[in-house]
């Protein structure tokens, strides 16, 4: 059985990512991308379905592990009776291949690790051919089944009920090298990694890179981690942004709430773009603009709201039955038919992260505002319609307040795109539109009685993502209405001190009721604590989730608040851009 969601730690090479668990188990890992198959799928079934173990092979020993310095490379520390080593696990930077490594170094005395290897490719479907390469010493092993190849380095397996076993020993100030890299099958093997030159490689790539972050303040190591785990889901060569590593862990066990977030949403990927150009990193502004010109060339009636890595739009879902879930948890799912639904928001946050750039120095390019004018010429044939909304409901579509304010900041972004920085548009035309929007959201999305904005025109519920209105400058902070909506969450969606999305009792998504506290909800929650003058209240509220993470500082998309564990598809990058926006809003409420 796959480990607590908590218990694993991500490594990346910005084109996938492998959880290795406490354990010493790689349980997940699809080559050669993201949304690739699984070649490793433990994670969702059993050892049978695909794992890399390398542990002591003593029961006793115990570890503990974090990652170097401001890296995604994961050091675990064992300690036996015998003696004590450390496993260097690292996806190698630089070189474009679809590597692993798994380097072992001896401490003191002498420890036996075991090494398992189980391959299933396509999802747990294929059983690869295994043979070696006797040509070269030691005799590599390659596997290969269909289209995939992986090639093992560094120790003597042998075969063992459809998987490869080994035993050996490390002593004090020796090092064993482990390396794993993929090929497309009709292609020769990869010749062999140095190991030393790409593990130094890959540990300059991320310090560089960390070094560049611009944040002062409490919560810093926090914020770095999180930008970092932002980074690794940040495909190197397209551009794209992944929502999360995987697929299918169950937001409420028992539930059908196993979704597939190995996408790029447009929504998540322009959030994350503004947190990483408010730390710095304005080139990323340039990588993922020309991704979205690439994703959504054509049309911008055929816009989605999700893609995949390089921009490809069938993401059809399909229920499997080779991986037989999480811990048992069903379905598990392929593709995410929400890529097909109509949601008004999504607009206005790429024309926020756009103008976001715009702000930061970023130069529009020749097509940059083309396509930008395009997308509102879409949005004023289409703002009226009801849509799915941000937490993408499977019910009827709703006029959603949420969604209506998006659409008013994508108008709002459009004119300051005109009025300062001189681009050509319907300036008039977008003014009215924009006035016209807020009277309706004003009009119909506020509950006069209680004093607080709902869910979706005609109810009286609230909602998490109303936290988002002073955040898209729709309203301030501090405005009468904000804080009657504040409270209103406060009354409705607090569950042990942390928020829930909404009431799922309420049937609004189509879905049965029932889910966990939502991280990145308790994350806005503070940051609106903190910009609104409840700056104790947003230090209580964020000390609390930051102390949810794992030992490595990951978070997934939810938190079991009874059975204290993590809860959804990890490391959820919605979840991490949330931390560091609450923390730059109580950096500044402390400094002020």
């Amino acid at each position: 059985m796959s480990l607590p969601i908590e218990d694993y730690a991500l490594i990346s090479d910005c084109f996938t990512g492998a959880l290795v668990g406490r354990d010493g188990s790689i349980d997940w890992l699809c080559l050669p991308r993201y949304d690739s198959q699984s070649t490793f799928g433990a994670l969702l079934g059993t050892e049978d379905h695909g794992r890399w173990l390398l542990a002591p092979s003593d029961p006793t020993a115990t570890s503990t592990r974090h990652y170097e310095r401001d890296t995604m490379i994961l050091v675990t520390r064992w300690r036996t009776a015998t003696g004590e080593v450390e496993v260097v696990d690292a996806m190698p930077m630089g070189d474009h291949r679809a590597d692993l490594v798994r380097r072992v170094r001896g401490v003191s005395g002498q420890v036996e690790l075991r090494e398992e290897l189980r391959i299933r490719f396509g999802y747990a479907t294929a059983i690869p051919w295994v043979r070696r390469m006797t040509d070269q010493k030691p005799a590599p092993l390659v596997a290969v089944a269909g289209p995939d190849g992986l090639v093992f380095r560094g120790s003597a397996l042998h075969p063992a009920d459809h998987a490869h076993e080994g035993r050996f020993i490390v002593k004090a100030g020796q090092t064993v090298d482990l390396s794993m890299t993929w090929f497309p099958s009709h292609r020769e093997a990869p010749a062999a990694l140095d190991v030393e030159t790409s593990l130094q490689n890959t540990r300059k790539w991320w310090t560089d890179w960390a070094d560049g972050c611009d944040h002062d303040g409490p919560y810093r190591e926090e914020v770095v981690r999180s930008l970092l785990i932002l980074r690794a889901l940040t495909h190197l060569e397209t551009g794209g942004i992944v929502a999360a590593a995987t697929t299918s862990l169950p937001e409420n066990f028992g539930g059908e709430r196993n979704w597939d977030y190995r996408y790029v949403w447009l929504r998540d990927a322009s959030l994350t773009i503004a947190v990483l150009l408010a730390h710095g990193y304005d080139d990323s502004v340039d990588h993922w603009r020309d991704w979205l010109l690439r994703a959504i060339a054509g049309d911008p009636g055929d816009v989605q709201i999700m893609y995949g890595l390089a921009g490809e739009r069938d993401l059809a879902e399909r229920e499997i039955d080779s991986l037989p879930g999480y811990q048992g948890a069903h379905p598990v799912r392929i593709g995410n038919d929400a890529s097909t639904q109509f949601q008004a928001d999504v607009i206005g946050e790429v024309m926020l992260a756009l103008d976001h750039g715009r702000e930061a120095g970023v130069q529009e390019t020749r097509f940059s505002w083309a396509l930008q004018r395009a997308l509102m010429g879409y949005l004023e044939q289409n703002w009226r319609k009801p849509d799915h909304g941000i937490w993408e409901i499977r019910g009827e579509e709703q006029m959603f307040t949420h969604s209506r304010v998006l659409v008013w900041a994508a108008f709002d972004c459009a004119i300051r795109g005109v009025e300062q920085y001189g681009l050509e548009g319907p300036v008039e035309r977008w003014r009215h539109l924009r006035d016209q929007i807020r009277a309706d959201v004003e009009a119909n999305g506020f509950d006069e009685h209680r004093g607080t904005y709902v869910q979706y025109f005609g109810t009286t519920e609230v909602d998490a993502s109303l936290l988002l209105l002073p955040q898209v400058g729709y309203c301030a902070y501090d405005d009468p209405r904000m804080l009657g909506t504040v409270k209103a969450i406060e009354e409705d969606l607090m569950r042990a001190g942390l928020a829930l999305r909404y009431r799922t009792e309420k049937g609004v998504d189509g879905l049965p009721p029932g889910e966990h506290p939502f991280l990145a909800c308790s994350f806005w929650l503070a940051e609106q604590y903190a910009r609104s003058h409840r700056l104790d209240d947003a230090v209580r509220l964020m000390d609390r989730l930051v102390s949810l993470a794992n030992d490595v500082g990951m978070l997934s998309e939810e938190y079991d608040v009874e059975g204290r564990s993590q809860v959804g598809n990890t490391p959820q990058a919605l979840t991490h851009l949330a931390l560091v926006r609450a923390a730059d809003a109580i950096a500044e409420a402390q400094a002020r």
